[in-house]
């Protein structure tokens, strides 16, 4: 009893060095929170190589997400503020070349605010992967129930999550930045000319990428954009500053859900301390995280460990033109849900009209979630509750064959256990079969959807004041 009483009492609690209050307006919190990468980006905090430290993050809309049953607020999101992050943080010994080893040790929701969100946005605020067949906001909210979510939204389904940040990364040097900007204008650039991407004629979201934009920017400690005051650098910084929408050679938001309890990043350095932030927090994500809004959204925690790796960075393959064409890697840890049980769905690189498409992966893992979504959808769910469960459950895409012309195979796996019902072909009575072959649908509880006016994005929290 007293070994155990005495090794029980010798635990040392992570320091918090960044707390949120999720009842808060994120320009209220303190230390401040940012939406940008630039590298003048001061650190609100310091750690030193191998201190267990804790942040706290707010949800990644800044608490714009209510937990009702209308999705106005998904259909009218103010997307210039995405995605709010805590940081920067400075290592101490970190310098441009290093890598920084990052262990994540735990992670959780924040006490008291264990819900979350999943949404579709609406094709002409947002978007999402499927915005051609499923145009408008809808949203479910779910509650969290120890390691299990379920949601009122779409009944009949319960899981298991694994806790990740959507979002962690190193700030970018200016060379760098530079070059992120370069080639995402050069991108956008290309929309409706010859030169436009063969992709973007079969998926349709818009814009092609998120350039630099002063409305909606919080720079921590710079200020924000409309609230308070603002460092004489502001409009400056971010004018510059690249938006947090893609992963990119920093890490960033790569939404990479195996990301959780024991697992490692090793994220290139370009700016002396590294200034580490993250963000995003998901409970649950599935493979793509195919609606946009697509994790199941929340506030959350992270207890982390740093350590530098001199030099580490010429470990990193270079591709590309200059020696900033890396990328991370991550080591992924022991926990993740169980489940032995699986239906695979298979998608093909030809589109909803037949063309033939040239081993086109994304245009397959499209056609594999859609005949998941029309498969699924005949047993009591709509096809949004449907794309909206695929966005958040425990699903594993894989690319099958990339190799075989002119079709790439991409596929998606769904566990049966989240179902309280047995979905596999031919597992369902006469009477069932025989209501679908006559067009007959059962349909349980709806999720929250939109009102009929068109989108107007706007934070009215900003407005009020």
């Amino acid at each position: 009893f007293f070994s155990n009483f005495f090794a029980t009492s010798c635990i040392t609690m992570p320091r918090t060095i960044i707390s949120v209050d999720p009842k808060k307006m994120p320009w209220e919190q303190s230390p401040p929170v940012h939406n940008r990468w630039h590298p003048e980006i001061p650190p609100v905090a310091t750690v030193q190589e191998g201190e267990v430290f804790k942040v706290e993050c707010i949800d990644w809309t800044g608490g714009q997400i209510k937990n009702d049953d209308s999705a106005d607020d998904v259909k009218n999101v103010d997307l210039t503020q995405v995605h709010y992050l805590s940081g920067p943080i400075s290592v101490t010994g970190a310098k441009p070349g290093d890598l920084l080893k990052v262990e994540i040790l735990n992670l959780g929701p924040l006490e008291g605010d264990e819900w979350g969100f999943t949404g579709t946005f609406h094709k002409d605020n947002g978007g999402g992967f499927l915005t051609d067949h499923y145009p408008d906001a809808t949203k479910a909210c779910w509650d969290f129930e120890g390691v299990y979510a379920k949601s009122r939204h779409i009944p009949g389904v319960r899981f298991a999550g694994l806790i990740h940040p959507g979002l962690i990364g190193t700030a970018p040097s200016a060379e760098l930045l530079t070059m992120w900007n370069e080639r995402e204008a050069a991108l956008v650039a290309e929309e409706g000319t010859p030169q436009e991407k063969t992709l973007c004629g079969v998926l349709h979201t818009r814009p092609l990428a998120c350039l630099p934009e002063v409305k909606g920017a919080q720079l921590g400690q710079l200020g924000h954009y409309r609230m308070g005051e603002r460092s004489p650098s502001f409009e400056r910084v971010a004018s510059e500053a690249a938006r947090t929408v893609p992963g990119r050679e920093n890490g960033g938001n790569c939404d990479i859900k195996n990301l959780s309890r024991g697992c490692t990043l090793y994220l290139p350095v370009f700016v002396e301390g590294a200034n580490l932030s993250m963000g995003d927090m998901h409970f649950s994500q599935g493979d793509g995280e195919v609606s946009f809004c697509g994790a199941i959204e929340m506030s959350g925690f992270l207890d982390l460990k740093c350590s530098v790796i001199k030099k580490g960075m010429s470990l990193l393959p270079k591709v590309g033109p200059n020696s900033l064409c890396v990328n991370p890697i991550f080591e992924i840890g022991p926990l993740e849900p169980r489940y032995s049980e699986w239906l695979v769905f298979e998608g093909l690189s030809v589109d909803e009209k037949g063309r033939q498409h040239y081993l086109d992966a994304s245009l397959a893992y499209k056609r594999a979630v859609l005949n998941c979504i029309k498969y699924l959808a005949q047993f009591g769910y709509t096809e949004e509750q449907v794309y909206l469960l695929l966005s958040c459950c425990p699903c594993e895409g894989r690319i099958s064959g990339i190799v075989d012309v002119p079709n790439a195979v991409a596929t998606l796996a769904v566990p049966l256990a989240i179902f309280d019902q047995d979905v596999r072909p031919g597992h369902q009575s006469f009477d069932h079969i025989e209501m679908l072959a006559r067009g007959i649908r059962i349909e349980r509880r709806d999720l929250a959807r939109q009102s009929p006016a068109p989108p107007a994005p706007c934070d009215p929290r900003l407005e009020a004041e």
